[in-house]
C-alpha cells in the first residue's frame, strides 16, 4: 500500500448519493471514513483543512459497486487470453483458437473460456478433430460460458488421468460433471505462479477501472485450489485494488476455511450445474433433452453442511439453478434449522447462488429461512427474452420464471447482485441495468433497488449492514463517474418511468434506459485509498 489512509480529502462540486441529503454535492473523507455530506456553500468550511481537494465539476458520487460472485484467476485468463464470449460462430471460434495457439509459447497448457454454441448457427460445438486441428496439437482448455462444461483437446485429455471412467466424459464432444472437474484441475495445475498472479491482478485492475471496490471470490476445490485462494487473498492484502472476501465451497470445509481466511465455507458448492450444459437438476426434463440435468449433493448433505457452519459461526452457501436444486437446498436448511435452532440459521444469513429457478413457495422460504439471494441479472440479459437459451432448454412458460427479482424483493429475500465473471462480464451498471429492464417486465426492479443490490447489498451478504451507504461514519469506499442525466425511476411497472422532480427527495441515478450510455468511472476509492483514476485529480497546494 503506498497511499496514506489518514489523509482528509474534500471532494465538491458534483452531486453524492447520500440518504444522508439527496441534494448533497460535497463530500468529505478523513482517513478511511465518510466524516460529512452536505452542500458546496458548507464545504468552504473544510476547504482549508483538507489535504486534497477534488473539484467534481458535476461528476457523480456513489458507494463502488460490490461483486458479489467472482471467480478472479479465471476472469483474469479471459482478461488477458483467449476469451471466446460473443464470438459468432463456430467457424470463427475456431479461427480465433487457430490464431491464439498460433501465438502462444511452446508448451504449456493453453486456456481458454467463453465458447457458447446455442447462439451459433452451426447449433454445435466443435468435434474434437475440429478442436484438435485448431490448437495445433497443444494442450487446449476452453470451458464453455457458464463454466460446467468444457473443450479439451486431446493433448490436455491424456494428461487427465482415467477421465474416461468418469460421469460426464464424452469422446468427441464436451466433457462435464466429474470429467469436466478433472480436466479443469489438469489444466490449471499447469498455470505457474506468475501466470496466476498476473491474471489476479488484471481481474482486480478491471475491477477498480469500473469502479467496484470489493469483490466475493467464489473458490473451491472443483472451481480453483485451496492455492489459487490463498494467493489472491494475499495479494488483494498488498496491492491498491478493490478488497476480496473468500468464499471455499468445499463440503464439510470449515476447517479448511477458516485456514485459508475464507468469511463462508460455500459460494460454488455445487448442488447442481448450469442450464446451458443440460446440467442444472430440475423436477421435469429439458425441453431440449430427455433428462432433468445433474444432482450433486443432496438435502441431508446439505443439512449437515449447514448445521456444521451455523455452529462454526461460519455462513454456508450453495450453487443451485435449477428447481430441484433449489428444494434440495431449501429441504436441507430446514433440517439443519430444526437441528440447531431457526434462530440461529437465520442469523447466520446462508446464501444461495444464482438461484435462478424459484416458484412462491420456494421464495417464501428463502425468507423463512433467512437466505440471501446472490444472483446475476447479467444471465436474463445473455439467455433470456422469446429466442434465448432459456427458452431452448426449458419452453417459453417455464423459462418466463426465472430470475424473479421483484418477487423476490416483495417477499423481502436480501439480493447481492454479482457476475459471476467470467460467466459474464465485471459490469456494474450493465448489471443494474439488467435487473431493471429484465427480459421478463414482471421481474423488473427499480434502478434504485438494483443499484442497492450491487452496493449495499454485497455488504449485507457479507453481514456487514452499515457499508455501502455514503454518510458520516462510513466506510470511505466509493467511486465518482461521468455521468449525465440522472433521474428517479418511478415506482411503477412503466418501462419508461422516469422523474427528475426534486420534490421527491430521493437522490438520482444514471438514465439506464436500454440504449442509453452507460456511466464511465473516473475515479475509485477503497476504504479512503485511491485505486483508479481515470484522469488526473485537481489539487489544491497544502
Amino acid at each position: 500500500m503506498t497511499e496514506r489512509t489518514n489523509r482528509t480529502v474534500l471532494l465538491r462540486g458534483g452531486n453524492v448519493y447520500s440518504p444522508a441529503d439527496p441534494f448533497a454535492t460535497a463530500m468529505l473523507v478523513e482517513g478511511e471514513q465518510v466524516a460529512w455530506v452536505g452542500s458546496d456553500g458548507a464545504a468552504e468550511a473544510y476547504a482549508d483543512i483538507a489535504d486534497e481537494v477534488v473539484e467534481l465539476a458535476g461528476a457523480l458520487v456513489t458507494p463502488a459497486f460490490v461483486d458479489a460472485h467472482v471467480h478472479a484467476t479465471s476472469t483474469g485468463l479471459a482478461l488477458t487470453g483467449l476469451d471466446l464470449t460473443g464470438c459468432p460462430t463456430l467457424a470463427e471460434a475456431l479461427e480465433r483458437i487457430a490464431r491464439f495457439a498460433a501465438d502462444a509459447p511452446a508448451g504449456g497448457v493453453l486456456i481458454g473460456h467463453g465458447w457458447d454454441e446455442s447462439g451459433w448457427p452451426e447449433g454445435r460445438p466443435p468435434t474434437q478433430a475440429e478442436l484438435d486441428r485448431a490448437a495445433g496439437g497443444a494442450a487446449l482448455y476452453l470451458s464453455r460460458t457458464d463454466v460446467h462444461s468444457a473443450l479439451a483437446s486431446t493433448a490436455l485429455r491424456a494428461l487427465t488421468e482415467d477421465l474416461a471412467a468418469l460421469p460426464g466424459h464424452h469422446p468427441d464432444g464436451p466433457l462435464s460433471r466429474d470429467a469436466h472437474h478433472a480436466v479443469r484441475a489438469a489444466a490449471l495445475a499447469h498455470l505457474t505462479p506468475d501466470q496466476r498472479r498476473a491474471a489476479q491482478l488484471a481481474t482486480l485492475r478491471r475491477a477498480a477501472e469500473l469502479g467496484i471496490g470489493a469483490l466475493h471470490e467464489c473458490a473451491g476445490p472443483q472451481i480453483s485450489s485451496e492455492q489459487d485462494l490463498a494467493a489472491l487473498l494475499e495479494l488483494a492484502a498488498a496491492t491498491d485494488g478493490p478488497e476480496v472476501f473468500g468464499y471455499w465451497g468445499e463440503l464439510g470445509g470449515v476447517d479448511t476455511a477458516r485456514r485459508l481466511g475464507a468469511v463462508g465455507a460455500g459460494g460454488d458448492l455445487f448442488v447442481d450445474g448450469a442450464l446451458g450444459s443440460h446440467t442444472a437438476c430440475l423436477h421435469t426434463p429439458y425441453a431440449d433433452a430427455e433428462h432433468t440435468g445433474a444432482a450433486y449433493l443432496s438435502a441431508e448433505q446439505i443439512a449437515d453442511h449447514v448445521a456444521a457452519c451455523t455452529e462454526a459461526g461460519l455462513q454456508a452457501g450453495f450453487h443451485a439453478i435449477g428447481d430441484a436444486a433449489v428444494t434440495a437446498v431449501l429441504d436441507g436448511v430446514r433440517a439443519a434449522a430444526d437441528r440447531v435452532g431457526p434462530a440461529r440459521v437465520k442469523a447466520a444469513r446462508h446464501r444461495v447462488e444464482h438461484a435462478e429457478s424459484l416458484d412462491d413457495k420456494s421464495i417464501a422460504a428463502f425468507t423463512e429461512l433467512g437466505l440471501t439471494a446472490s444472483v446475476q441479472p447479467a444471465f436474463d440479459a445473455a439467455w433470456g427474452g422469446p429466442d434465448g437459451m432459456y427458452v431452448q432448454r426449458l419452453g417459453a412458460e417455464r423459462a418466463a420464471g426465472l430470475n424473479p427479482f421483484a418477487a423476490l424483493l416483495k417477499a423481502g429475500v436480501p439480493l447481492a447482485f454479482g457476475s459471476d465473471a467470467p460467466v459474464t462480464p465485471l459490469d456494474p451498471w450493465g448489471t443494474v441495468r439488467a435487473a431493471a429492464f429484465h427480459r421478463t417486465p414482471e421481474h423488473r426492479i427499480s434502478v434504485r433497488a438494483a443499484f442497492t443490490a450491487h452496493t449495499r447489498g454485497g455488504w449485507r451478504a457479507l453481514g456487514r449492514d452499515q457499508d455501502g451507504v455514503l454518510v458520516p461514519g462510513a466506510v470511505a469506499s466509493f467511486a465518482v463517474w461521468d455521468a449525465t442525466d440522472l433521474v428517479v425511476q418511478a415506482p411503477d411497472d412503466r418501462v419508461a418511468g422516469w422523474s427528475t422532480d426534486p420534490r421527491s427527495g430521493t437522490p438520482g441515478l444514471p438514465d439506464l434506459t436500454p440504449g442509453a450510455p452507460l456511466p464511465t468511472c473516473l475515479r475509485t476509492v477503497v476504504r479512503g485509498r485511491t485505486v483508479h483514476v481515470r484522469r488526473p485529480a485537481r489539487r489544491r497546494p497544502v
